[in-house]
């Protein structure tokens, strides 16, 4: 299977998830807009999806992906079963102690960590550390998940584990359905949702502990014990679940910050969603792919094949990011509007949610290249070097967050995060070419300017059509005009985009075809 394709399944998997998600957060703005209770959900949901992407997704990713494919080489998968059964008994053992001290301790961790700022509303702080004990175990199975999703992963079955997390939002939509025919209130609809996201958590795990059976690995449970391959996997893991998860480390500290101002987190969490949908789709899948086959083509000590991999993962996700950028920064409100004005969610909501997304637009480059810049260390066993990159652009974010916040409000935040991103991004790459592991690539370089004037001359386009357009998009027009009129735009985008990065050569049929093609 080629490369492209590999992309192609874990991000129609990831777009499906995300497209769901849409649903679902719409359902949510209409149910709790950006009121007390949807603070505290989003908060307290927070909290548990920020600890899995650091120590679960980011860790095992970087850390068990190479060491599971290692052992799979050396010793067949019967090795591969047995190293699979001694990280499963140390891990399950750790999340089971680290549930039941922060189950004991969410009080606390609400009031100094999640949302210290809720702390002079005793409703919304007593809600937010109901609803955060009722979520924390959804950490403990969807760690468990991401560690067969790793195994999945290395055996080249991407697609059990990337559309897993549909059924988050499967559920968690059923659930707001429900509500909504039953006429509960926001607090009810609050805690209907935190059981919603426990029972996805079970529902996801098992998804994947199926498809890992099918791949011919049955897990069995081993007391736990920190032999020598559990060691180096910690070893490495630590690192890596800094590093992986920076974005969830600035996203938690965030959210603290954000506590101090009313609707500020909910704002920024309906933005995120926004702008996931393209950084999920090409980031995840570029780096949930290139991780296993860059480790795999240096341990063959084919250098060519890996600076390839490289190469042709940056060009993938430039030419995909670059225009999704654009049209962030450019229509944030017509999207915003369309998506989740309605019920509780206002008009000056959008407006605040639209400024957030359109910064957001300005970083999506930067985190997509930081998930296809990481696996050039990962795969070569480095995780320490980019959690210093890490480190330095968490102290960068929380100095800008604490200095624009108070001036800019949930703007601030954003502002802070995305000049984060690039500068992590910056030093990633400086590092992979200062210690020669970057090849030169004179087709990548030269279409990348020409990636960037398609870009551009796209965003025009979208800027002059929707000051011509401006009626038809406002929110006095009806959903019936208003939806055709904005989908009609972005196809006409996407038109103005690919029909100009053909014509300037930032993009060719014979690139597109050799991709398809090319092997794993």
């Amino acid at each position: 299977m080629s490369l492209i394709k590999k992309f192609a399944t874990v991000g129609g998997a990831t777009l499906g998830s995300r497209l769901f998600g849409f649903v679902r957060e719409t359902f949510m703005a209409a149910a709790l807009g950006t009121g007390p209770v949807a603070d505290a959900f989003n908060a307290a949901f927070r909290f548990p999806n920020t600890f899995r992407r650091l120590f679960a997704e980011g860790a095992f990713n970087a850390a068990f992906v190479p060491l599971f494919a290692k052992e799979i080489e050396a010793n067949g998968m019967e090795g591969a079963k047995r190293f699979s059964e001694e990280v499963f008994g140390v891990l399950f053992t750790v999340l089971m102690a680290l549930t039941i001290a922060m189950e004991l301790s969410m009080p606390l961790l609400v009031r100094t960590v999640i949302a210290p700022g809720f702390v002079s509303d005793p409703q919304k702080f007593g809600v937010t550390v109901a609803l955060a004990t009722i979520m924390f175990p959804y950490l403990a199975c969807m760690s468990l998940a991401a560690m067969m999703a790793g195994m999945l992963n290395s055996l080249h079955r991407y697609f059990a584990a990337a559309i897993a997390p549909v059924f988050l939002n499967v559920i968690l939509i059923g659930v707001l359905a429900y509500a909504w025919m039953t006429g509960g209130d926001a607090i009810t609809v609050g805690f209907y949702l935190a059981w919603g996201v426990m029972a996805a958590g079970f529902v996801q795990l098992a998804i994947v502990w199926v498809a890992v059976r099918n791949a011919g690995i049955k897990i069995g449970f081993r007391r736990p014990r920190l032999t020598q391959n559990v060691r180096r996997l910690l070893f490495l893991a630590l690192p890596a679940a800094i590093t992986g998860g920076i974005t969830q480390i600035n996203l938690l500290i965030n959210t603290a910050i954000a506590s101090g101002q009313e609707g500020a987190l909910s704002s920024l969490v309906y933005a995120d969603r926004i702008y996931q949908l393209p950084l999920g789709v090409v980031g995840i899948a570029v780096a949930t792919v290139l991780l296993p086959e860059l480790a795999r083509a240096l341990r063959s000590g084919n250098m060519a094949q890996a600076s390839n991999l490289q190469n042709r993962s940056v060009e993938f996700t430039l030419f995909l990011t670059l225009p999704a950028a654009a049209a962030l920064l450019v229509m944030a409100e017509p999207i915003v509007r369309m998506l989740f004005e309605r019920g509780q969610f206002s008009a000056e909501a959008t407006v605040r949610v639209s400024h957030i997304l359109a910064i957001y637009g300005l970083g999506l480059p930067a985190f997509v290249l930081i998930k296809a810049f990481i696996p050039g260390f990962f795969a070569r066993e480095d995780t320490r070097t980019p959690m210093l990159f890490a480190g330095l652009s968490v102290v960068v974010n929380v100095s800008m967050a604490m200095t624009l916040f108070p001036r800019l409000g949930a703007s601030g935040i954003a502002i802070a995060e995305i000049t984060a991103g690039w500068v992590n991004a910056i030093l990633l790459f400086a590092t992979l070419v200062w210690r020669g592991h970057w090849g030169r690539d004179i087709a990548l370089l030269t279409r990348i300017p020409r990636l960037v004037l398609s870009a551009g001359v796209m965003a025009l386009a979208i800027w002059f059509s929707m000051r011509w357009l401006a009626s038809l998009l406002a929110s006095s027009s009806p959903a019936w005009v208003s939806a055709p009129t904005l989908v009609g735009l972005v196809t006409v985008a996407m038109i103005v985009y690919f029909g100009t990065a053909f014509l300037t050569g930032g993009a060719s049929m014979a690139m597109i075809r050799r991709s398809v093609k090319r092997g794993s």
